[in-house]
């Protein structure tokens, strides 16, 4: 009986999930690959976050987004589920909204980090 849990996420685009997890210093896997979990279970990620424990993490296409899968019994990172997942989507946020702005021909003016943990962005674009 496998004991992955799934959460769902709002992250469509796969190479803003992976920068996302590198900006947070998350080594991860890419490729379909199978998830490591209790008494030899298994599951497949597009995304596979690897544990020292031996049970991993991963994001998995569903069909609309990537959903979080893993054995929550046996989380080991530094961050709850919670705070991880937040991290990663407002990595994740940012990273989408600054490819979708430079697809559109605007660029960063400034970038700040708010003390409340927040980004502030400021585009600009030239007409010519």
């Amino acid at each position: 009986m496998s004991h992955f849990s799934q959460l769902k996420t709002q992250i469509r685009d796969l190479s803003a999930l992976e920068s996302a997890l590198s900006d947070l210093g998350v080594p991860w896997q890419a490729g379909r690959q199978t998830l490591r979990g209790y008494q030899g279970s298994t599951a497949t990620a597009e995304v596979v976050i690897p544990q020292d424990n031996g049970y991993d993490i991963g994001f998995r296409w569903n069909g609309s987004s990537y959903e979080l899968v893993a054995d929550m019994q046996f989380w080991q990172m530094p961050w709850s589920v919670e705070s991880f997942l937040q991290k990663v989507t407002q990595k994740y946020a940012l990273k989408a909204v600054l490819s979708a702005s430079q697809d559109q021909g605007f660029s960063v003016a400034e970038q700040t980090q708010q003390a409340d943990g927040s980004v502030r962005l400021v585009l600009q674009r030239w007409h010519g």
